[in-house]
């Protein structure tokens, strides 16, 4: 079953339509000539056997005469009468030249001598003619206790009318199976068009050139395709707004990088910018730590890759712990700040490291945009949820607030909240930014389903 599912992946949309429509048509030829034709023939039988029972009701009806008992259309009719006991006597015009002593007449005989001694009203018989293969079928009925009725006929009859309804069969299965292939073809073209319009839409966009699809469909392919155009525009916004962060990150680091080149090049000259060697050196070491912070978001970046990849089944972290020691490390930043914390022991799934890097880049986000306060809660019900009192955010920020490379206020490129969603997505976690009453409200908790499942 493996191997045949592989060889149908093999073939094109056209190849598997044509296999199909063969495999329709084999089946179909089996079941014709296996099942269809024998049940044409018990239908036929059963129809000759009826206009036989039909003929012999209407003669009998008429109170026909002998003579229209011989030109009853093409069935043969003869009729018996039993004298001297029971032996059968038939009654047939001359010209029929009958031979009694015949191998047909003979089995006939025996019929109606089973109807006569078995009580049956009728017999039905099929006399096989082996020298000319004209088989005769006919028809025992008893009218009265001397007197029956034997009506005949021949199978060219049958033949005939054989012929007839398997003609007609197979004319309308070339119909159908005819029509059948005519809208599967134009079934197929209507999928493999578009098909082959992503294909090259791909190859162009794989290529680096303008491309551009349409597709106007409403189904899974039309789905596809906008999805394909909506994931290139996305890459092509990221890719543009990659290059303005590169290029923002190297004015950024060439401008502490030429402050602290020139005041060393002043203070090695004697010359001391800011009035006294202590200040000169102050300034110094704030640029080299504003240098270390952005190449610290940088590498840090690719080693939260590298940690979330590691295998951390069955690992669990202290949120609480982990909390508590971010706040106690971040508290000195801003220490106008009031950071107020209601914390219950709770715990996320997933290596400590990573947790603690994503909820110091919440609580330095919300320290920078703070008024007075920073609250912090952690509970079971809720998960963790960092709010602070400062502006709120607008609804086009917020829709991209937790991807790389985004602008943020003050136009700054900021990789800090794309690592805590790279964090919380890894964790199997949820991670949103609101605006409140107040302010801004971060919030990381389990799904719901999730949660449930847990439960």
């Amino acid at each position: 079953m493996k191997r045949f599912n592989e060889f149908i992946k093999q073939l094109s949309l056209t190849q598997q339509l044509f296999a199909l429509i063969f495999f329709f048509v084999t089946f179909f030829a089996v079941f014709f000539f296996v099942y269809v034709n024998g049940s044409v023939n018990n239908a036929i039988k059963e129809q000759i056997f009826k206009s036989l029972d039909d003929t012999q009701s209407a003669l009998i009806s008429a109170n026909a005469t002998l003579d229209a008992y011989s030109n009853a259309s093409n069935i043969e009719n003869y009729p018996v009468m039993i004298k001297n006991g029971d032996t059968p006597i038939l009654i047939a015009p001359a010209e029929k030249n009958i031979d009694t002593n015949s191998r047909e007449w003979e089995q006939i005989r025996n019929d109606l001598l089973k109807v006569m001694r078995g009580n049956l009203e009728k017999y039905h018989g099929i006399f096989k003619n082996a020298s000319n293969d004209l088989d005769s079928y006919y028809s025992v009925l008893r009218i009265t206790d001397k007197q029956y009725l034997i009506s005949k006929t021949y199978s060219d009859n049958m033949d005939k009318l054989e012929n007839v309804l398997v003609n007609s069969v197979v004319y309308i299965t070339v119909i159908v199976v005819g029509f059948f292939f005519i809208v599967l073809m134009m079934w197929v073209i209507t999928l493999i068009h578009p098909l082959n319009q992503i294909r090259n839409y791909i190859e162009r966009v794989k290529l680096g050139k303008d491309a551009e699809l349409h597709v106007n469909r409403k189904d899974e392919i039309g789905e596809l395709a906008d999805a394909l155009v909506s994931m290139r525009d996305e890459l092509l916004r990221q890719e543009k707004t990659k290059e303005e962060m590169i290029h923002n990150i190297s004015h950024d680091l060439k401008t502490p990088i030429a402050t602290i080149k020139s005041y060393g090049e002043s203070i090695k000259d004697g010359i001391y910018p800011y009035d006294t060697l202590e200040k000169s050196v102050d300034v110094i070491i704030e640029n080299a730590d504003r240098l270390e912070a952005k190449v610290h978001s940088l590498l840090f970046m690719n080693r939260v890759e590298y940690l979330i990849s590691q295998d951390c089944e069955g690992i669990s972290s202290n949120m609480q712990e982990i909390v508590e020691t971010v706040v106690q490390n971040t508290k000195f930043i801003k220490p106008e700040i009031t950071i107020q914390t209601d914390l219950e022991e709770v715990w996320f799934d997933g290596l400590a490291e990573p947790w603690r890097v994503a909820v110091e880049n919440i609580l330095e986000n919300a320290l920078r945009y703070a008024k007075t306060t920073i609250d912090i809660h952690l509970s079971e019900e809720e998960g963790l949820t960092i709010a602070n009192d400062g502006p709120c955010m607008d609804e086009d920020r917020i829709k991209v607030l937790f991807k790389p490379y985004e602008k943020g206020q003050g136009g700054k490129f900021g990789l800090g909240l794309s690592i805590v969603s790279k964090v919380v997505n890894a964790n199997h976690y949820e991670v949103c930014g609101e605006n409140t009453a107040d302010g801004v409200i971060f919030r990381i908790n389990k799904p719901k389903t999730e949660t449930k499942k847990g439960r």
